[in-house]
């Protein structure tokens, strides 16, 4: 490796484990002049509470930006380790701008169900109730601004077995679930590590400018997600000089749909907004045509 990385991937594991499997899946996804960051937090203390595991990830991000002030970031969570890198960027939002993604793995970001089981009434029996902590707000926060992916496995219906599907899900974050998968395999597994490689891909079309529009778009009054697959039914609106493209399409019930895409064509973002707020859309669409000076 270079003097410089490429960029810096952290990848951190969660409770009760140690560093090495996590380590091998970030080892199969870098590149030779990728900094991987992989720390060991130490099997007992994963049983005990998070908050010190927060700040010792916390400290190594903060040493390695001394290292490396500016260069980009990936990061990497499995299981607890996504819900410690949720937290160290909670308090670190200076940091968002070189964090080109964040990948959870088979976390239980809306609160894990057996956290909440094993202490029901929040006493602090050991890790649990830590692990119950609902930080899908934080979640989502961070997701609007940094492009991310949530990975959950589906093993017996509905669960990886440890972690539900649907603590894993939260808004403007991109979901994948994978088939089959128990919640220690997902750590390294090569489904995993092609789920990653795709994100990595499509995180990568999105350029500066598309990603001012899309934090735009988001901010719209009545702003929600929508299905890519009426990205095909949009027309181009706006044409920017990088090829970035605005798309809209107002489906059979008259709500408006709109769509940024990559020069290449690839859907970056969807959203729709219902009639109430139809005007606040058409007014945002103005506004970008003002201060962007699209070619069309």
């Amino acid at each position: 490796m270079s003097e410089t990385p490429d960029f810096i991937l952290y990848a951190q594991h969660g409770w009760a484990d140690s560093s090495r499997e996590i380590t091998a899946l970030a080892q199969s996804l870098a590149s030779p002049n990728t900094k991987v960051v992989t720390p060991n937090l130490g099997f007992v203390k994963t049983w005990l509470r998070i908050e010190p595991l927060i700040d010792h990830v916390e400290q190594v991000a903060i040493d390695m930006l001394a290292t490396y002030p500016e260069t980009r970031i990936r990061i990497i969570g499995h299981s607890m380790g996504g819900l410690i890198w949720l937290e160290v960027l909670n308090r670190h939002p200076e940091w968002w701008s070189q964090v080109d993604s964040l990948v959870l793995v088979a976390s239980p970001v809306g609160g894990s169900d057996l956290g909440r089981i094993f202490d029901p009434l929040e006493f602090g029996l050991g890790i649990a109730r830590d692990l119950g902590k609902n930080r899908r707000t934080i979640a989502e926060t961070i997701a609007a601004v940094i492009p991310t992916l949530t990975i959950a496995g589906d093993y017996d219906g509905g669960s990886d077995g440890t972690i539900p599907v649907e603590s894993s899900k939260f808004r403007h974050a991109k979901f994948v679930c994978i088939y089959g998968l128990p919640h220690a395999t997902l750590k390294n597994h090569p489904a995993v590590a092609a789920a990653i490689r795709d994100f990595w891909g499509e995180a990568t079309e999105e350029s500066e400018l598309s990603g001012h529009l899309i934090q735009r778009l988001r901010l719209v009054a009545g702003m929600t997600d929508a299905h890519r697959r009426d990205f095909e039914r949009s027309q181009t609106l706006f044409t920017f000089e990088d090829g970035t493209t605005i798309r809209t399409w107002k489906n059979p019930f008259g709500v408006d749909h709109v769509f940024v895409a990559s020069p290449r064509g690839q859907c970056l973002y969807g959203g729709f907004v219902g009639w109430l707020h139809a005007d606040d859309l058409r007014q945002a669409l103005e506004e970008i045509q003002r201060e962007y000076y699209p070619q069309s």
